[in-house]
């Protein structure tokens, strides 16, 4: 399974819209995973016309019709692998304590979060750490990406520089 993972879009505040080079790799996945800071909810449906299967949370600057629309969290199996989603809060020197504790009582082999803009990726007491990083926005990073993660036999996780 071929997963696009993407978050903190901030649309329209950073940019008016998706990337295209991100929409036209999100036709080539079987799932899209928005981590939050969708900021429009038209972010959200055109991700669903470009792939049926997207799953999303809230992140700190959605607004309440965004928040009553998405979870906060999710868990879902993808293949034999447990993923958790979440944005994430708080300051970025604490934001991976913040995420380790929204899923301390799951068991998890994947945790996707947002938040810092900076794209993450890595395994840390067998669990992916995984951040897409922003599409839009430079602000802790010099470059804008995305991510694909894969999951059959094993997980193989990628940050994709635009």
């Amino acid at each position: 399974m071929k997963i696009g993972v993407i978050s903190d879009t901030h649309i329209p505040d950073k940019a008016e819209e998706i990337p295209h080079e991100i929409l036209q790799a999100f036709k080539n996945v079987d799932m899209i995973i928005h981590a939050g800071d969708l900021v429009n909810i038209k972010v959200l449906e055109e991700l669903k016309a470009t792939c049926n299967n997207v799953k999303a949370v809230y992140g700190n600057m959605d607004d309440e019709k965004i928040k009553s629309a998405l979870p906060q969290k999710i868990i879902f199996k993808a293949g034999k692998y447990s993923i958790g989603v979440t944005h994430g809060l708080g300051a970025p020197q604490n934001l991976l304590d913040n995420i380790s504790q929204a899923f301390k009582n799951d068991r998890v082999d994947i945790i996707i979060f947002g938040h810092a803009h900076s794209p993450f990726n890595e395994t840390k007491n067998g669990t992916l750490y995984f951040n897409p990083g922003s599409p839009t926005d430079k602000m802790f990073t010099p470059y804008n990406s995305y991510g694909i993660i894969e999951v059959n036999d094993t997980i193989h996780a990628s940050i994709i520089k635009i």
